[in-house]
């Protein structure tokens, strides 16, 4: 049976439209089971929209014609598309990240004297998009408008700790991943091993991994806690970054996360 209108209704939905249109209510509800869902097979939009499968499928050829989804072309099912990961950034750049996180960016910079950033992952790649410098002679210099491999940054180890496997292995298909330094994860296996580590620690660290001389630490907030991906990391030399230095660090990233992560859109 079809489902009703009044059923299974997503969250934040509005009242039943007085002249509701199905085929585009249909490729709608598509759009948030993928918000919900790793990825769709036919027979489960068919299911769920309570269609032929044939109805389906014409669907998310449109869908796909559209570039709101592809298609995996070994398992035949659906993912989010370009168009669709296209929209959602260019509405989340519309939150003011930056404003709400700035200040306690301002705390860490002023309290442990290092480099600070805010990043968000996007991808397999980190895009830092707000930093401030150490005022130290010697320092880590701000990577802000940078993106740089995910997997070779702390920032990025953060982050994707709070990932699924299913959701990685998308990000990472291939076993073998490209390095920054000498001293980058170079495997997926590896990878796993690391973010295992993360999950236990609850923070991620960099040493020498993206660039030589240079380690970090970082934080991520809990995705229930933004529309984005986003985690605080501080950067200093290595000779700077010893154990005790590491634990101030962390206690700090994590108070600041503590404090701005009520701030942020949920």
């Amino acid at each position: 049976m079809k489902r009703s209108a009044s059923a299974e209704q997503p969250i934040g939905a509005g009242p039943v439209p007085q002249y509701p249109i199905e085929p585009v209510d249909n490729a709608l509800t598509v759009l948030l089971l993928l918000g919900e869902r790793d990825e769709l097979r036919l027979t489960e939009v068919s299911e769920y929209l309570g269609v032929a499968s044939s109805t389906a499928h014409r669907l998310l050829a449109m869908l796909q014609y559209r570039g709101f989804v592809r298609q995996n072309p070994r398992t035949r099912s659906y993912l989010p598309g370009a168009s669709l990961t296209g929209v959602a950034f260019s509405i989340l750049q519309r939150f003011d990240f930056r404003g709400a996180i700035r200040p306690q960016l301002e705390v860490l910079n002023t309290a442990l004297l290092e480099t600070v950033h805010l990043g968000l992952l996007d991808g397999a790649t980190v895009r830092f998009v707000d930093s401030i410098e150490s005022p130290h002679a010697v320092r880590v210099v701000s990577r802000l408008g940078r993106s740089m491999p995910a997997h070779c940054t702390s920032t990025g180890k953060a982050l994707l700790a709070q990932l699924s496997t299913e959701e990685l292995h998308r990000l990472y298909p291939d076993d073998e991943l490209i390095g920054l330094t000498d001293r980058s994860i170079r495997g997926r296996a590896a990878l796993e091993r690391a973010l295992d580590t993360v999950r236990t620690r609850g923070y991620a660290t960099s040493d020498e991994e993206s660039e030589s001389g240079v380690c970090s630490v970082a934080v991520a907030f809990p995705f229930r806690h933004s529309p984005a991906r986003l985690a605080l990391n501080v950067s200093a030399p290595a000779n700077r970054m010893t154990a005790a230095v590491q634990r101030t660090i962390v206690d700090a990233l994590r108070s600041a996360v503590g404090r701005a992560g009520p701030l942020l859109p949920g």
